[in-house]
C-alpha cells in the first residue's frame, strides 16, 4: 500500500504553538478514542513541555467501550489527566472545567493570594486533523464562537474566544499533522478518514480493514453483512462477498469493488459495523 504524507504545514504550526504557549494556562489535546496513540503527533510532548495538559479521548461513542476503559487506566498510569468525551452529543464535556481546575490548583491559589480572583482559564486546543477539534470548540462555545477582544501582550490581533464554564481559548491554529514512518499507523489513520481518501487506494485499504475486523471483531462483521464464513476468507474475498450482497454489480456480473469499499469505509466510520477500537494499550 502506497501511503504518502506531506507534513509541510508542521513547521508553521510548531512555531505558532511554541510562540503562543506562554499566553495560556494549559493545553487541551484531542485524540481519536479509536486510536489514541496513532492519532497523536509524536512531537507533542516536546512541543508542550511541562505545560499542564488535559488529554481528551474524543469520539468515545465510536470506540469499543471495554477498550476505552483500558486506555483510561493506561493513560492514568502514565500520570496523564484524561477524559472520555463525545463532542457531538456533549458527553463528558461537563467534567472538563473541574479537572482543569484541579490541574491548575497551585497556580489558581497563588493568583488568589495576589487578589486575582475568578480569572478565566486560558487554553490552547491541539490535535491532528479529524479528531473533532472544531466540533469540540463549537460545542463548548455554544454554536457561534464569541470574540472577547485583544489582550495585553497578544500581538497581531490574536483573538480570544470565550467558551462555557470560564474558559478562554486562544484562537490560533492548534492543528498538528500526522507524521508516521510506521505503515500500520498510516493505515489506522486512513481507516478513520484522517488521511484524505483521494490519495489512498481505498480497495486495498478496505481489504486491510476487513482483515482486521475478521481477526478482532468477527461477530460484528458477520452480523452487519450477514456473512457465514469469515475466518478463512482474505480481505479481498470478504470485499467481493459484501459487494455482491450489497448489489455492487457492474456489467458482466463482476463486483464493483471500489463502490463496495466506499460503502464499507463509510459504515465503519459511522460505527454501523459496531463500536470498534483499532488499537489497545498492550499493543
Amino acid at each position: 500500500m502506497n501511503l504518502q504524507w506531506y507534513p509541510g504545514h508542521m513547521t508553521k504550526t510548531r512555531r505558532l504553538i511554541q510562540e503562543n504557549l506562554k499566553l495560556v494556562d494549559m493545553v487541551i489535546e484531542l485524540v481519536d478514542a479509536r486510536l489514541p496513540l496513532s492519532s497523536r503527533n509524536p512531537d507533542i510532548d516536546n512541543l508542550i513541555g511541562r505545560k499542564p495538559r488535559l488529554l481528551l479521548m474524543n469520539k468515545c461513542d465510536l470506540s469499543d467501550p471495554e477498550v476505552n476503559v483500558l486506555w483510561e487506566k493506561w493513560f492514568q498510569n502514565q500520570n496523564q489527566s484524561i477524559l472520555l468525551i463525545d463532542s457531538i452529543t456533549g458527553k463528558g464535556l461537563n467534567k472538563i472545567y473541574e479537572v482543569s481546575q484541579a490541574l491548575l490548583k497551585e497556580k489558581i491559589e497563588r493568583e488568589k493570594r495576589k487578589g486575582m480572583i475568578s480569572r478565566p482559564i486560558t487554553v490552547m486546543v491541539v490535535g491532528i486533523p479529524n479528531v473533532g477539534k472544531s466540533s469540540f470548540i463549537n460545542k463548548m462555545s455554544g454554536k457561534a464562537s464569541t470574540k472577547t477582544g485583544d489582550k495585553p501582550g497578544v500581538t497581531r490581533g490574536k483573538q480570544w474566544i470565550r467558551l462555557k464554564n470560564g474558559f478562554e481559548l486562544l484562537d490560533t491554529p492548534g492543528i498538528l499533522w500526522p507524521k508516521f514512518e510506521d505503515i500500520e499507523v498510516g493505515k489506522k489513520l486512513a481507516y478513520t478518514g484522517a488521511i484524505r481518501d483521494e490519495i489512498i487506494e481505498i480497495e486495498e485499504l478496505t481489504c486491510s480493514l476487513l482483515e482486521f475486523l475478521r481477526d478482532n471483531y468477527k461477530q460484528n462483521l458477520i452480523n452487519r453483512y450477514r456473512l457465514d464464513e469469515v475466518e478463512k476468507a482474505s480481505g479481498f474475498e470478504l470485499l467481493e462477498t459484501i459487494g455482491r450482497k450489497r448489489g455492487c454489480i457492474i456489467s458482466g456480473g463482476e463486483v464493483d469493488t471500489f463502490r463496495a469499499a466506499s460503502i464499507i469505509l463509510d459504515e465503519f466510520r459511522a460505527a454501523k459495523i459496531g463500536r470498534i477500537s483499532l488499537e489497545k494499550p498492550e499493543e
